[in-house]
């Protein structure tokens, strides 16, 4: 029987210490692998708390693949460490037909409702308190303005930056350890420098179309890695010789899978295998601030022993897609190897961008607007399933890994061909990606929320 006793004392709602309690009891074996967890009711009534704080922390569990579900039988461990020492994934199989091929580029045209867009929208951005800042930087902080960037940044934004992720991603994280560069392509032109270019680079397929073109353009041989149900075919990295391989195991780009907890082990076991020190994992965490259920994904990076996760992560989603700052984190030995050869480098976003956007965190602003956005973003979500689930649409489609990030998965019953409908869409303003046949990836960040409704139905009436 399950026992565990709260404190009544902690900020940690009691949902939250439940979720701890089973998940280190799963890591540690006290609860084994397909052992039946008590039922919600049952458990609430042990513990004296109620069945809705059960249910929570089930869910979030359940998100991260700690256990699973059984219909009408209730919630199992998973087994989450193997004989194989976590190189075999053992969940079912599928192969998804989508190809980031079908990704066409970035419209020009300006539409009634873009949801193939990933910018942000423009009402949004905290405009009022930016402008205080960097008038009190002008006038305060002159001869710091003048200063040169070290070449990973100014101390105060990497330590800003380092005080975020301890307090909101549990990562502990050394601000000496990381780099700030103008954009994820800068970040990545200087993990190939840094790594070198006679590895073999790795990026998920379907994926991100840009990491292989960055890859391609850098001269380094590079390979596409498919994916099953629960994210990278680890084995698959054996068989092609990989050495780098870039994922997103928070929020999968295009499909929306969270990658659980079992095969986050087992790629960080091919990356920590024995006489092997070239192997890396980047993690892009994109968007994860924006799980809008449960907590957020704990990061490749916190549970990695090995020292062999660069974390890349930028504040594109969450401030705007204009303000190109982002950054990566870097293993110590890796950082050791920086500081040799690459720190004749000048950083690529000028000091006055990193003091603001500093005082912005810091001073709480980022958390507030990042909890702001949040709630914003999912009445955007909640009213744009509405109006699907209200229209013509409702009895045709399927919505797919909506709980996390800022886009989902429509997959659509269609009498017409992919192609077809995606132009009709364009034809009455509404732009659309597809990701495989008949199933589109809808991102609805910069969307404005009044628009959602119409959207919709200019998009059902063409089914019609």
């Amino acid at each position: 029987m399950l026992s565990y006793t709260f404190d009544d004392k902690s900020k940690k709602p009691l949902y939250e210490q439940l979720y701890e309690f089973i998940r280190n009891d799963i890591l540690n074996g006290t609860i084994r692998p397909d052992e039946a967890l008590p039922s919600k009711r049952s458990f609430a009534g042990q513990l004296s708390i109620s069945v809705i704080t059960v249910e929570n922390a089930y869910n979030q569990l359940l998100s991260e693949g700690f256990i699973y579900s059984l219909p009408r039988k209730g919630f199992y461990a998973s087994e989450i460490f193997d004989d194989s020492t976590m190189v075999s994934g053992t969940g079912r199989k599928y192969t998804p037909d989508i190809s980031s091929s079908h990704i066409p580029p970035l419209q020009e045209k300006s539409f009634f409702a873009d949801f193939a867009s990933n910018a942000t929208d423009p009402e949004s951005f905290p405009f009022s308190i930016w402008a205080k800042l960097t008038r009190r930087i002008l006038s305060d902080d002159q001869s710091y303005l003048m200063k040169n960037s070290p070449s990973n940044g100014i101390k105060e934004l990497r330590q800003a930056i380092a005080d975020y992720l301890l307090a909101f991603r549990g990562m502990n994280v050394n601000a000496d350890n990381i780099i700030i560069g103008a954009g994820t392509e800068t970040m990545y032109n200087i993990m190939i420098q840094l790594l070198g270019h006679d590895l073999i680079y790795a990026c998920e397929d379907p994926g991100y179309d840009k990491i292989q073109k960055i890859l391609i353009s850098n001269g380094v041989r590079n390979v596409r890695i498919p994916l099953d149900e629960n994210g990278i075919e680890v084995e698959k990295l054996e068989e092609n010789l990989v050495d780098i391989i870039h994922v997103t195991p928070s929020h999968h780009f295009p499909t929306g899978i969270t990658m659980p907890i079992k095969r986050r082990y087992e790629l960080l076991s091919w990356a920590n295998t024995p006489n092997t020190t070239s192997r890396f994992i980047i993690e892009d965490d994109y968007d994860s601030e924006f799980r809008l259920s449960g907590l957020p994904v704990p990061p490749l990076y916190s549970i990695d022993s090995g020292e062999s996760v660069i974390y890349m992560n930028t504040f594109t989603k969450s401030l705007a897609s204009t303000i190109r700052i982002s950054y990566m984190i870097l293993p110590n030995r890796l950082m050791e190897l920086y500081k040799k050869q690459l720190s004749f480098y000048s950083c690529t976003v000028s000091t006055f961008e990193q003091l603001t956007l500093a005082r912005f965190i810091s001073e709480g602003h980022y958390e507030k607007h990042i909890n702001r956005m949040r709630t914003a973003y999912r009445k955007k979500r909640d009213l744009l399933l509405k109006s699907i689930d209200e229209s013509s649409l409702a009895g045709i489609s399927e919505v797919c890994e909506e709980q996390s990030g800022l886009h989902f998965i429509l997959k659509l019953k269609l009498n017409m061909r992919t192609e077809e409908f995606t132009e009709k869409c364009r034809q009455v303003e509404v732009n659309i990606t597809s990701v495989e046949d008949k199933s589109f990836m809808i991102n609805y960040s910069s969307v404005p929320t009044e628009r959602i409704p119409e959207a919709i139905k200019r998009i059902s009436n063409l089914i019609k």
